[in-house]
């Protein structure tokens, strides 16, 4: 396992770097979160060691033997929907949570956080493609809802996350990720310097999401493989 991962980061940076001297981007700008579900810990390990620093999951029930397991030799970011109810478990296991995709929510993650003491990094999800099936928040009233969640004193408010459209057209998909990459810029303008991430594109997409600005890609099977199946 350990060879394929490092054989397959090799390949992934080279991907990257083709995409950055195509748009115009500079690798150093775009930080890799190694989407680690369905894959063991001693996979974290091994990304870990070949310099991927951070690891995202989707569900609480399977992140949090493994993160108990490998300690926080990286930051972990909650990538998948959250339900209300494990917000407390999402606080105590995770450094930043992507999928903020309520006011709810955000007040529920604000709270939980109190009692524990601390501050944690969150972005807003927002549904730039409009499918029905998806969560986050309509781009019309992401702008409204930076404003509510900053205003928050124990969540640290610093990006916007989205989810490409399902789709083959190339077109559609850089529409939803310029939707996001706009508001992204909207929301800098009011919260500042500290609102610096925008989390868009996974592995069959993060060369159009680095196109049209993306500063963070979350890949899973380009680092890991397929998906293992859930027990």
């Amino acid at each position: 396992m350990k060879q394929r991962i490092s054989d397959n980061l090799v390949q992934l940076r080279g991907r990257i770097a083709e995409a950055c001297d195509e748009y115009d981007r500079d690798a150093d700008d775009i930080t890799v979160v190694a989407v680690s579900k369905t894959h063991p810990a001693s996979a974290i390990k091994k990304v870990v060691a070949a310099g991927i620093h951070n690891i995202g999951e989707s569900r609480i029930q399977e992140a949090e033997p493994k993160i108990k397991e490998v300690g926080h030799i990286a930051r972990f970011h909650m990538v998948g929907h959250l339900q209300t109810n494990k917000v407390k478990k999402a606080v105590e296991l995770f450094d930043v949570i992507q999928s903020v995709d309520s006011l709810k929510l955000a007040e529920e993650i604000n709270r939980c956080a109190g009692e524990l003491g601390r501050q944690i990094e969150c972005y807003l999800e927002v549904n730039c493609s409009g499918e029905e099936q998806k969560y986050g928040f309509r781009p019309e009233e992401t702008i409204d809802m930076i404003n509510s969640v900053s205003t928050l004193s124990n969540i640290q408010l610093t990006g916007l996350m989205t989810i490409g459209p399902l789709t083959d057209d190339e077109d559609d998909i850089r529409e939803a990720f310029r939707r996001c990459a706009d508001l992204f810029k909207q929301g800098r303008d009011l919260l500042g310097q500290d609102f610096d991430t925008l989390s868009m594109g996974m592995s069959d997409d993060f060369a159009l999401a680095i196109a049209e600005g993306s500063t963070m890609i979350r890949l899973g099977t380009s680092i890991f493989g397929p998906r293992r199946p859930r027990d």
